[in-house]
This record gives structure tokens, C-alpha cells and sequence, in this order.
């Protein structure tokens, strides 16, 4: 794929992610010029992009968006982290340790459950 210039970048979650796919897919970008109705073979990386967020989404968009800001107020948590917790929506006190792997510090074990109770409200 040829990408001539990035407009915007923003970190987004899966369902964020297969809500675009599909707003892009009803709205046309994959129909035939010249006015024909029949809709154009999906590309690779597209159909096993929309593959993927249909199977793994847990959340719809707005959903996992609020989430996040939820996830924001909390002491330590990066925009990063918290939509990664929106995507993956861990279920168990080692599930948060693993994502919080890569990062310098550890959370204690209030704060985890802090964690755990924002994701079990939208669950």
C-alpha cells in the first residue's frame, strides 16, 4: 500500500478501529467507478483487518471510549496503557500485571483493582 501523506494519527481501540472499517465499507470506498453497484473485492489487508476487530472488539466504540477516560483519571496510567486495558478488557490481577510488563514501575494491589472495577462496569 502506497501512503502518499499522514494526515492525523491517534491511538484507537479495536472497536474504534472496526467502526471506521465499516463506516468506510457502507459508505462506498470500495464500490466500482463508473457507477456500477457491484462492490469491489476488499483488499487483503483490509478484509483481514475488518476480520479481526469483527472477532476481538469486546466493546463497541463509545463504550471503550468512555472507558478510557475512566481509565485516565487513575493515578499512573498513560493514554497507551488505557486504551490497550479497553482493547484487551483483562479480567484478572495477573491479565493487568502483563500489560503493565514493558513499563518502569509497578502498580500496588489497590490500584489493580481500581483497574479491574472500571472494566467490570462496562463489561
Amino acid at each position: 500500500m502506497i501512503v502518499k501523506e499522514i494526515i492525523n494519527e491517534a491511538i484507537l481501540t479495536l472497536a474504534e478501529a472496526k467502526e471506521i472499517l465499516n463506516a468506510r465499507r457502507r459508505s462506498g470506498e470500495g464500490k466500482k467507478k463508473g457507477g456500477e453497484e457491484e462492490e469491489e473485492e476488499m483488499r487483503y489487508e483490509r478484509r483481514k483487518a475488518t476480520e479481526h476487530t469483527t472477532k476481538f472488539a469486546k466493546l463497541g466504540a463509545k463504550k471503550s471510549r468512555e472507558l478510557i477516560k475512566e481509565l485516565l483519571e487513575l493515578e499512573k496510567m498513560k493514554e497507551e496503557i488505557a486504551t490497550r486495558i479497553a482493547t484487551l478488557m483483562p479480567a484478572s490481577k495477573n491479565e493487568v500485571r502483563a500489560i503493565y510488563a514493558k513499563e518502569r514501575y509497578t502498580h500496588t494491589e489497590a490500584s489493580i483493582e481500581k483497574i479491574l472495577d472500571c472494566v467490570a462496569k462496562y463489561e
